[in-house]
């Protein structure tokens, strides 16, 4: 680590700061991740240097910062442009602000650009019910430095909880990420909300449903169509955001960007409208579609649609951004850009909000009379967030609602400058951020994820078969438009008769195909994809809530512990993931939760909640709250899969042991079924298995692994499961291309590459932005499909279908089936 440097590609080095983020142990102790954070020059092109003989420039600039965790501690942070304070007795974010206007590296208190409002209301979540809105006071109990903090770039994590004035309303936590650079004035903020409201008004039953059961006692009925409370609304989201005093001159000027055109248009041009600030708000707020009813695959097999059915988008008016001067408008538009910038013409304050429109509602907030400056995660100007049901329908064989502990990330830039900034120009870096990237070669061949080709336009068939699938749902997910707060990122699974069914939650780990892809691609717009996907099922489709508080041992007196101990004990779903259905919220499953996606997150983008979601899942798996049924079946392949890579990102044995017990069942039950790993039930789950084998071997080099790999390929090669037709035969083309890497054998590859004739397609006539509908774009895909229609039921695998069953046949066959045709030269 000591021993890396960066090049510009020009030969001129520039500082860098690295951090080891795992490595090949158990097996090897070589490096396999590290974060190379760096600033960006004009150029696009970098090299990285490494080996004993490398020896790196030190950073010019570096961060002073202290962390004081006692009681009445805090942080101070000083980057050498601006300096602020963070106390855990203060308001929930950003307490004082300096900026070094007269540049001579000390901070007065002329130079206060930036407060705290008072009342602890730096961060706020308040909730809306019958007896009105609850205001939220909000409160620091941790502040923590995160892994890759170095002298260019820290990051503080900060833990603290909302309270309210009513007893009937739960305290609910709020995580926020601050990221800080050295020689910078601006930081990036994540700040991590968690529902914990009660979301609608029916007939609390007791016990637990048999979907997810954790005893046979108490078992929840699931007839209870007939209680109208399913669908009144009781906690609801008042508003949420965070907000400063700003120290500024009267009279100041706010600006913000407005797109121009379509809000389908991503790069449309700007008008950048200005106002002068007097006695009276100046407010920028995004809003889009109003919610709408999620229709089930019964309504749409029946054609039972209304007006106000989920994807029936009537016009361009249902997205508008607005500026307005107190009551007026100013200027409107169908998107803003997501930033706006307020200064006197000598210093000023820039806050931003990535994915402004994407995840609508979003505001941004000037008030002249309080001097507060205001980012809205939900504006309360757009009425509240609900979250009763829309129907009293079966879903997942559930009649539910597990909206509580549903969390959500938001991204923030502040930008604290002087007259001088090119202030549109640091905004735009954050709100549409660049995205870095290795060449795809770089990841393929490190074999991180296994023998995987990068794209290459050799076997156009097959790369055509997964490039026309990820194009087809990032056409749907801005054409249905598959937008919101607690919507974007995810996708609709099944598209019938016209019209699309069911949010996907992530099953088959999707967000880590769009991460494959990224890597294999170095396309950009997979990068956000997955990154969007990521967040949002790491985020929506987990339960985080009710969550006891980890206990640390800061503070010195012995009775912290036994008041902690004392604390209401966790829900046992935490970390379980929610089923595919008409909301995220409807369904919960067992063995329903990837967390791949996230620890690629983790890697490529340093998202600390990534992996911090992913452990809270494995800590669950440790728990075993199901018994035996969680040690069986598709929920012991996909645990595997899962708890190879929590182990390989954190090394840390409680994992490694819970893994080598799943794994030594998964070979016990090998040789009750005749040879095959998987349970005849769930042969579509072939590729949990052989990714998570696959790795465990990689990394622990198990004899008795490689060799329980082989035979499975040897069964799955003599009786192919059809279990699930397509599903199941098609996904055995990833064990079947393990039994060749193994053995050498070739009649392993000879029948991966006969099951995968029928995954090739020809070439779309038209390009995705040609096309003006959904309908037509899927008669298209559907017209070079070389895919078998199911002999009775609707076929989900087909080449308009969304992005779950392709991830069996499809996602994690291909990029492997490439590389061994390109390693036997077949053409």
């Amino acid at each position: 680590m000591d021993h890396i440097r960066l090049l510009t590609s020009d030969g001129m080095e520039i500082p860098c700061q690295t951090t080891e983020v795992s490595t090949w142990d158990p097996i090897d102790d070589s490096i396999k991740w590290v974060w190379v954070f760096f600033f960006s020059e004009e150029t696009t092109d970098y090299v990285l240097e490494y080996g004993k003989g490398v020896v790196p420039m030190g950073p010019k600039e570096k961060i002073i910062s202290a962390n004081n965790m006692r009681p009445g501690g805090g942080i101070e942070v000083n980057t050498g442009e601006i300096s602020f304070t963070i106390d855990k007795k203060g308001d929930g974010f950003l307490d004082k602000v300096f900026l070094d206007s007269n540049n001579d590296g000390k901070y007065s208190e002329k130079e206060l650009i930036a407060s705290s409002p008072g009342s602890h209301r730096g961060s706020f979540f308040d909730l809306l019910d019958d007896a009105g809105v609850d205001t939220s006071k909000a409160f620091i109990h941790e502040v923590f430095r995160e892994k890759g903090s170095g002298p260019m770039h820290s990051i503080f994590r900060i833990e603290g909880t909302y309270t309210y004035s009513r007893e009937d309303n739960n305290i609910s936590p709020f995580t926020i990420w601050l990221h800080t650079y050295a020689g910078k004035s601006y930081i990036k903020v994540l700040h991590t909300m968690t529902y914990t409201g009660i979301p609608d008004k029916h007939k609390i039953q007791e016990g637990e449903h048999a979907n997810i059961a954790t005893q046979n006692k108490k078992i929840i009925s699931e007839n209870t169509a007939d209680d109208p409370g399913w669908m009144q609304p009781n906690d609801q989201i008042a508003g949420i955001g965070l907000q400063l005093k700003y120290h500024l001159d009267d009279n100041s000027l706010v600006s913000m960007p407005l797109q121009q055109g379509s809000w389908k248009k991503d790069k449309a041009p700007t008008a950048l409208q200005e106002v002068s600030l007097d006695d009276s708000s100046v407010q920028l707020l995004q809003k889009g579609p109003a919610k709408k009813n999620p229709p089930t695959l019964r309504d749409v097999y029946l054609n039972q649609l209304d007006e106000n059915s989920d994807g029936n988008i009537n016009n361009d008016k249902e997205f508008q951004a607005t500026v307005t001067l107190g009551e007026d408008d100013v200027a409107t538009s169908q998107r803003a850009k997501g930033w706006l910038n307020v200064t006197d013409g000598k210093r000023g304050i820039g806050v931003g909000i990535r994915n402004f429109m994407k995840e609508y509602p979003k505001g941004i907030k000037v008030d002249p009379v309080n001097h507060i400056l205001l980012g809205s995660i939900w504006p309360e100007e757009n009425g509240p967030m609900s979250f009763e049901r829309h129907h009293t329908a079966m879903d997942g064989g559930m009649l539910s609602n597990f909206a509580q502990g549903i969390t959500k990330t938001t991204e923030f830039i502040y930008y604290f400058h002087d007259s001088k900034s090119d202030v549109a120009e640091t905004m735009d870096y954050v709100v549409e951020s660049p995205v870095a990237h290795a060449a795809p070669e770089w990841y393929t061949n490190s074999k991180v994820y296994g023998n995987m080709a990068p794209a290459s336009s050799e076997h156009t068939e097959f790369e055509n078969a997964l490039q026309y699938r990820y194009q087809w749902w990032a056409y749907n997910q801005k054409n249905q438009p598959w937008y919101g707060m607690f919507n974007y990122g995810d996708g609709k699974t099944y598209y019938y008769n016209g019209h699309w069914v069911q949010w996907t939650n992530n099953e088959p780990t999707v967000d880590f195909m769009l991460w494959t892809n990224f890597m294999r691609t170095g396309d950009p717009q997979y990068f956000e994809m997955a990154q969007a996907m990521s967040r949002h099922t790491m985020d929506v489709d987990n339960v985080h809530w009710p969550k006891k508080r980890t206990y640390y041992g800061q503070i010195n007196d012995a009775i912290d512990f036994w008041n902690f101990e004392d604390e209401p004990e966790s829900t046992p779903y935490l970390g379980i993931g929610r089923r595919h259905a008409a909301e995220h919220w409807y369904s919960l499953l067992s063995a329903h939760v990837w967390i791949q996606g996230w620890i690629a997150d983790y890697y490529l983008t340093g998202d600390h909640r990534a992996l911090e979601v992913a452990k809270m899942t494995g800590d669950t798996y440790i728990n075993r709250i199901w018994g035996e049924h969680d040690l069986r079946g598709r929920r012991l392949y996909l645990s595997v899969l899962n708890m190879v890579e929590l182990y390989d990102a954190t090394k840390l044995q409680k994992y490694k042991d819970e893994l080598d017990d799943r794994v030594r069942l998964m070979l016990e039950f090998q040789e009750r079924q005749g040879g095959n790993l998987v349970l005849d039930r769930y042969g579509y789950s072939q590729p949990y298995v052989t990714q998570g084998l696959y790795k465990y071997q990689q990394i622990t080099g198990d004899e008795e692994v490689r060799k329980a790999l082989l035979k499975h390929a040897r069964w799955v090669r003599d009786v192919p499961p059809l279990n699930h037709e397509m599903e199941s035969y098609l996904a055995t083309i990833s064990p079947l291309l393990l039994g060749f890497e193994f053995s050498g054998e070739q009649s392993y590859l000879d029948e991966a590459l006969a099951r995968a004739e029928m995954l090739k397609v020809g070439e779309l006539p038209k390009s995705p932005d040609e096309y003006k509908t959904s309908e037509e774009y899927s008669k298209d895909l559907l017209g070079i499909s070389n895919l078998p229609m199911s002999k009775g039921r609707f076929t989900n695998w087909q080449t308009n279908q969304g992005l779950r069953v392709f991830g069996w046949t499809h996602g994690y066959n291909i990029p492997y089936l490439l590389y061994w045709m390109d390693e036997a030269n077949i053409k």
